[in-house]
């Protein structure tokens, strides 16, 4: 169970209500690989402009407006699974959050996230508090998560919990810290047994530097500079369960390391533990 996936490192685009541009950015990624399936863009792709609060407040876009009909409209022309980036949506007290949009071939809205970690003090975002996972017919569930979200463990391992076999990074690093960041990305494919799409923005604002990884932590496919460029990769779900049954490296299987008579776990940062009887993800086949 497959699907083709064109990660697009490109420049961040300056906020306009006409889409016209990005549907021919989408056609040009789509004719290089005819059959690509789904194409993701990064953090906050179409709306680059001044970071402050003041700025980004001006360009808001709520998840029922004209712009976001549209994103699904292009979804739709191209029968694509897109993930245009992040979008700044305003909150309902005059905050912005920063929210990831997912559409499906038919051009709806299925899936949104509203970053759970913005990089204080630079970001000006209000926190999302609410984890998300979307289904794939027939083949899985993708997680998504924002930039900096990568640097805590809990948010890779509740997407995983939540059944995500594939996690979608959205990045737009713009600070040296990229390279960390790569080590975060393979770790976490690594202690969770996913694959993970972290795609950054090109130069001249980000890093670049994106990458997939698979559920084993080996890197299949990367960018090493921060020019504009794509990645055209196969995301394979039946190896998310392989791993799981063989073990990372053929040895490790975390998510059987609990059995079923082992004691809970306390977990004090959290006000929480952790309950072997409920340990394993959730299983979508």
């Amino acid at each position: 169970m497959k699907i083709s996936v064109a990660l697009a490192q490109a420049t961040q685009r300056q906020f306009t209500d006409d889409l016209t541009g990005y549907g021919e950015e989408i056609e040009k990624i789509l004719s290089r690989s005819p059959g690509t399936q789904m194409v993701v863009h990064p953090e906050l792709h179409l709306f680059g402009s001044d970071m402050s609060t003041d700025a980004l407040q001006k360009i808001a876009q709520p998840l029922n407006s004209k712009f976001v009909g549209e994103l699904g409209e292009i979804a739709k022309r191209f029968g694509i699974w897109l993930i245009p980036g992040s979008i700044v949506e305003p909150t309902p007290n005059n905050g912005i959050y920063n929210t990831a949009l997912v559409f499906n071939p038919a051009g709806e809205l299925v899936s949104h996230y509203r970053k759970i970690f913005p990089w204080r003090p630079s970001e000006p975002f209000s926190m999302g508090n609410e984890f998300s996972v979307f289904e794939l017919p027939g083949l899985g569930r993708v997680g998504l998560n924002i930039c900096y979200d990568i640097w805590f463990p809990e948010v890779t391992r509740q997407l995983t919990w939540m059944g995500a076999e594939l996690i979608v990074n959205l990045v737009r690093t713009t600070t040296p810290d990229r390279k960390q960041e790569l080590v975060l990305v393979q770790a976490s494919a690594i202690t969770n047994q996913v694959y993970i799409l972290s795609v950054n923005a090109a130069a001249p604002i980000a890093m670049g530097r994106s990458l997939v990884v698979d559920p084993d932590g080996d890197v299949v496919e990367q960018i090493l500079d921060d020019s504009n460029s794509i990645i055209y990769t196969i995301i394979d779900f039946d190896r998310v369960a392989q791993i799981r049954r063989d073990g990372t490296a053929g040895v490790n299987r975390m998510w059987d390391q609990f059995l079923p008579n082992d004691p809970e776990i306390n977990l004090p940062i959290y006000s929480g533990r952790i309950n072997p009887r409920t340990w394993r993800p959730r299983m979508n086949k």
